[in-house]
Parts: C-alpha cells; structure tokens; sequence
C-alpha cells in the first residue's frame, strides 16, 4: 500500500491579513508534526473572501507569483519537508489578476500553478470584476507525492476539469474552495446546496476513480456595502475515496485541522472493477465543445 498523509486546514478569516497568515503557518507547522505529507488551504486563504462587493482598491490585496507569500509558504514547506497547495489573488500586470492554486514542492520551489478557469457572478460572488478566467489549461502538477490535479472552488461543478485532469495521470483531485449560505434562502435550500456541493464532488471521485480533497472555509463574513446578509461560509471540508465513500467529513461550524491517512493504490483497483475509461466512446463525444445543441 502506497500511504499519503493528507493534511488541511479548515479556517475563519478576518480582515487582519497577517493573523490570517500567522493562524495558517502555525496551523501548517502542527500538521506537519503530526505526519502531514501533503497540506491543503481553502481558497483565498490569506484575506477576508473580497468578492463580496465590487471595490478597485481591493486590488491592493493581489501579489506577483512567484511573490511575498509564495516565499513565505515556500520557507515553510522546505523547513517542514511538506507539498503545500496554496490559493492566492494573483496579480499578472497592472490590469490583469487570476484566482490562482499554487503548489509548492517539499523543498520549498513552486513546482506548478493553476488559474481558475471557471469564474462565478452572483450576488456576493463578484468574482468576474475581479479574476480573468485562467489560460493555463487543465494540467496536473508533478510533485514528490503524486499527480495532483489542483482545480479551484466553481470549477467542482464541471466534470469536464475533473475528467481532463484524470486522462492526463491525476491521482487526486483537489479543490480549494469558498463557498457558503445566502442569508436569503431558506433553510431548506440552504442544505440542498450544501448537500449538492458535496455530491456533485463525490461523482467526479466516482466517474473518475480519483479521491477528492476539498477544503472550504467557515465563518461569517459580513458584506461590508450591506446589500446582501453576508456569506456564512459553510465549511463542510471533506475527504473523498476513488469510489466517493466519505472518508472525513469537517464540521459546518468550527475550524479543524486534519491529518488523513489515504491508500494512493486503491484507485488502481477501484478502475479495475469499474472500467470507466475503457468504455468511454471517444468517437461519439465531439458535440461535448458545443455550447449547447440545438
């Protein structure tokens, strides 16, 4: 059995950036005493979730890649001889940012990156004013623990990133993320989108043969123009297997630091059973680039 030591951090932000980051390098310092391999933040991990309003001076809050936080998690993950994914508002050019996944090897070198593709716009997720859909493609990223296929929040919704991620060597599927309850939806609704985030992951571990990490923040975080209730972010962190089985679920509530031992072999066997890339009809599947057929 080939044994990874997953770790992440589930955790509320505040508008104090260097407690954010002070919080998370304490955090990544005790997963990885406790055996921690591979260590997982949640998206936009180092701010409050900005995109919340539309405001040009939160601008002020992207940095170059490579730039002061990949150093930061940089030192740190050649100290601790940990993989680290981390979620930074990446500024390219003056005019120009991404949502941007960074991984970064044990010995403290960014060893691939990968800009959000797909970018949300919905009251409090303003994400378009912000973020120019990524260019990079759909690559997983070679690290000393395996393949990763590092893709961000909105894109979980789309099998198509799942699944490219997989033709091309995946061996995990991992998705930073920001997602919560609008106060104007009932409570009802509020737990089928919860239960629907969480499914919707699960198939792709199932389509795919791929375990899933996903790691969300918790918290209330207050909409600072008033239009909206603000977001309660509604943590819910998991751990997948390759046939979807919940291997670790987080609280809704509470931040958790977690340490997860996963059989990187099992996926070979659950292919085995379940076939699912040998019976793909490739042939059948051009009209799949369409917008929709009419």
């Amino acid at each position: 059995m080939r044994e990874l030591r997953v770790g992440f951090l589930q955790q509320h932000n505040t508008a104090d950036v260097k407690d954010n980051i002070l919080r998370l390098s304490e955090g990544i310092a005790d997963l990885a005493r406790r055996g921690a391999q591979l260590i997982v933040l949640q998206e936009l991990h180092n701010s409050l979730y900005f995109c919340q309003t539309e405001d040009v001076d939160l601008f002020d809050l992207a940095e170059p890649i490579p730039g002061p936080s990949t150093r930061l998690y940089g030192e740190l993950a050649k100290q601790l001889g940990v993989v680290l994914v981390v979620s930074l508002f990446e500024k390219r050019a003056p005019g120009l940012y991404h949502n941007t996944a960074v991984v970064i090897e044990s010995n403290g070198e960014i060893v691939g990156k990968y800009r959000k593709m797909h970018i949300p716009d919905d009251p409090a997720y303003y994400e378009k004013f912000y973020f120019t859909p990524g260019d990079l493609g759909f690559h997983p990223i070679q690290t000393s623990v395996g393949k990763l296929g590092v893709l961000v929040c909105w894109d979980q919704w789309y099998p198509e990133a799942a699944r490219l991620m997989a033709l091309q060597g995946a061996e995990m599927l991992i998705y930073p993320t920001a997602i919560g309850y609008a106060e104007s939806d009932t409570p009802e609704e509020q737990q089928r989108q919860r239960m629907a985030w969480q499914t919707v992951m699960r198939g792709h571990a199932v389509a795919n043969g791929l375990p899933v990490v996903a790691v969300n923040r918790v918290g209330f975080e207050a909409d600072p123009s008033g239009q909206t209730g603000g977001i309660q972010f509604w943590g819910t962190s998991f751990v997948a297997g390759p046939q979807g089985e919940i291997l670790y679920e987080a609280s809704t509530d509470d931040e958790e630091s977690i340490v997860l031992e996963m059989d990187m072999e099992r996926s070979e066997q659950v292919r085995r059973w379940w076939p699912f890339l040998r019976d793909r009809r490739i042939e059948a599947y051009g009209d799949i680039t369409k917008r929709f057929i009419d």
